[in-house]
């Protein structure tokens, strides 16, 4: 097996909360060595206070920040102390990738703009994640650009109100869109070695995925409505019904033939034949009438013996699991990563990496996400040959800040 295939990329992540850091764990669990810059005005990254009302309310490793900060180095640094810009730059020079999620103009403020590290190291990639583009500086929420990205708005049930998701789904795919562009100038930087600056922005990683239900106005001319978790296209898609044991179960029948096997499964084969639902086009104009129907039928069955038929027959269907029986899977069981942190306390998260390459061994052994500062020594005496005098007085000058 060869080894990851980002062994030997320094990553330097300046960025916080959800999209860069998650940027920062895929490197990480595909061989790079990842050093999170803390600023020890805010105490670290934000997410650490992120807490639920059940956690520990001492420590600073939030359920929020270990979802996305495994397999990283947390080294508290001053950037506005020059001292602390110093390091930085000393740091960069050695670096591969910088990440960051300033407001356009900030990065300048501060110094640590793609242009002046460059100067430092011409071959750096540098990932700037912002809100709305490096001409708006206003900053990025997520729940604000869910809502004018569209998603939002047709978000939720006919009759209510519209509804944000309960997931930070912008940042997620800003950060996907960010992992591409890493692994193209990655790709690039093989045969031209000098660098590259990539800009991605949470609005337009929202809108670009938006996918039909965009060209649903740009092509169809129809502003797409609320429909709760049906599908405006195909029926019944999406749609949640209800088995005799009261449990939820979601259709996902894509083509004629699935909807054929699900009526027959159902005991009442002759509605695949009725004129109304006799293809796709028909059911969507008829859906009201279908799903009365379906959820009838349904009810005459416990949810897992339905299930088990469907799934015989081919028929796309699955049960709607709370996250306790998202984890009884096997499939997702295989995500886990487990780790013990610095104080002995067992912790436990989800892998971002769900492919596999049977070039190398991606056997995970990431460490598990850091205490604030807590590398911050043997990242200056083993990254920089700093000496422990150095280390001292800036421990001493604040400039650094050490987990003990």
């Amino acid at each position: 097996m060869c080894s990851k295939p980002l062994s030997g990329i320094k990553v330097l992540e300046l960025a916080s909360v959800l999209a860069g850091p998650s940027v920062g764990m895929f490197l990480a669990e595909v061989g790079a060595t990842v050093i999170k810059i803390e600023n020890p005005k805010t105490y670290g990254d934000v997410t650490r206070a992120w807490k639920l009302p059940t956690e520990d309310p001492k420590t600073d490793i939030s359920a929020y920040f270990t979802s996305i900060n495994w397999g990283k180095k947390s080294l508290s640094l001053d950037l506005s102390n020059p001292k602390g810009l110093e390091i930085l730059y000393h740091l960069a020079k050695i670096s591969h990738i910088i990440l960051v999620s300033y407001k356009p103009g900030d990065a300048e403020k501060l110094k640590v703009d793609y242009n002046t590290l460059k100067r430092y190291n011409k071959s750096i990639i540098y990932v700037h994640i912002t809100g709305y583009g490096l001409k708006n500086s206003r900053a990025g929420y997520d729940a604000i650009i869910q809502a004018e990205s569209g998603f939002t708005y047709i978000n939720g049930e006919p009759s209510r109100p519209p509804v944000k998701m309960p997931v930070a789904l912008m940042d997620v795919l800003a950060a996907h869109q960010a992992k591409e562009a890493i692994l193209l100038s990655l790709l690039q930087e093989k045969h031209k070695n000098d660098g590259a600056y990539i800009d991605v922005s949470l609005l337009q990683s929202g809108v670009s995925s938006l996918i039909n239900q965009a060209t649903n106005w740009l092509v169809g001319g129809v502003i797409p409505k609320r429909m709760g978790s049906e599908h405006p296209n195909i029926v019944p898609y999406g749609k949640i019904f209800y088995s005799k044991d009261g449990k939820p179960i979601v259709l996902a029948v894509g083509n004629d033939k699935q909807f054929t096997s699900l009526c027959k499964i159902l005991g009442e084969p002759e509605l695949a034949n009725d004129k109304r639902f006799i293809n796709n086009h028909e059911r969507v104009k008829h859906r009201e009438e279908l799903y009365s129907k379906l959820q009838n039928l349904i009810l005459k069955y416990n949810r897992d013996s339905l299930l088990h038929q469907l799934h015989k027959m081919i028929v796309p269907a699955g049960g709607v699991y709370n996250m306790k029986e998202v984890f009884e899977q096997s499939e997702a069981k295989e995500l886990l990563i487990n780790g013990k942190l610095s104080t002995g306390k067992s912790i436990i998260g989800v892998k971002s990496t769900v492919f596999n390459i049977d070039l190398y061994n991606q056997q995970l052994k990431l460490s598990p996400p850091p205490h604030y500062g807590e590398h911050s020594i043997e990242i200056l005496r083993e990254e920089l040959k700093y000496t422990n005098e150095i280390i001292n007085n800036l421990v001493e000058e604040k400039v650094i800040y050490s987990y003990k």
